[in-house]
């Protein structure tokens, strides 16, 4: 079966169609800058003119930096704020037409690794993080999802996560790797201390440095990095977005 995946980001909206049988992008993706400011309606149309150049009529899937409920946008991570309480998958299906089911970003890179990518057939508890501009959280017990952990926003040091451990810290902070991935597993730490996960899967553009900062990581989880890298997105959109 074939799904449009679409990724929407702070500074771009990417999509592919995708196989969702074989979790594999069928052409290259094809990216917007995301509309400035980020409201609904220029982000909407954004969405309809990525399903214009794929000619697309089926299912659409689309991953969203916010918390997302039965299709409401409930917070508004890197996007207006006129998001927040939106329909946004009404909204996307009436701008383009198709059917669309919303994901919230990280649980799309979440579903992606472990169906095609390094949390396949792992039970147990599966943390995925995402490093980027903030931090991620994706988690599954037994391959179920628990939608919506906001665990990149947890406090250290009375600051913000993300503002300590992601990879636009490490960039605004000049860090290097070793200093970066302390502070890193500071974080890992902390939410192993909160869901005692049996794997830690670290995904994001940064992942495909791992062997930078990874042996600076003292985790008792394994800590393993993503495989789907930055198709993930995507993918995950398009798994989401499957009729039925």
């Amino acid at each position: 079966m074939r799904v449009l995946g679409i990724d929407i980001g702070g500074s771009g909206i990417k999509g592919a169609p995708v196989d969702i049988e074989k979790g594999v992008m069928l052409t290259e993706r094809y990216r917007i800058p995301t509309p400035q400011p980020a409201k609904p309606k220029p982000v909407a149309q954004t969405v309809a003119e990525i399903a214009k150049f794929f000619e697309w009529g089926g299912a659409i899937g689309c991953g969203f930096p916010a918390v997302v409920q039965q299709g409401i946008t409930r917070t508004a991570a890197n996007v207006h704020g006129k998001w927040i309480g939106t329909n946004a998958a009404a909204l996307f299906s009436e701008t383009t037409g198709c059917p669309v089911k919303v994901i919230n970003d990280a649980d799309a890179a979440g579903l992606a690794e472990m169906v095609f990518g390094a949390g396949k057939g792992r039970m147990g508890v599966v943390l995925l993080v995402t490093i980027g501009t903030g931090l991620g959280t994706s988690l599954f017990t037994d391959g179920v999802l628990l939608p919506n952990t906001e665990l990149g926003h947890i406090e250290i040091d009375c600051e913000d996560a993300e503002l300590l451990a992601s990879d636009a810290a490490r960039k605004r902070d000049d860090l290097s790797w070793s200093k970066w991935g302390k502070r890193l597993d500071t974080y890992l730490n902390r939410l192993e201390q909160l869901v005692w996960p049996d794997l830690i899967i670290l995904g994001g553009g940064v992942s495909k440095k791992h062997e930078k900062f990874m042996p600076y990581l003292t985790v008792q989880a394994e800590v393993v990095p993503a495989e789907t890298l930055n198709e993930a997105g995507i993918i995950g959109a398009a798994l989401a977005g499957k009729p039925g």
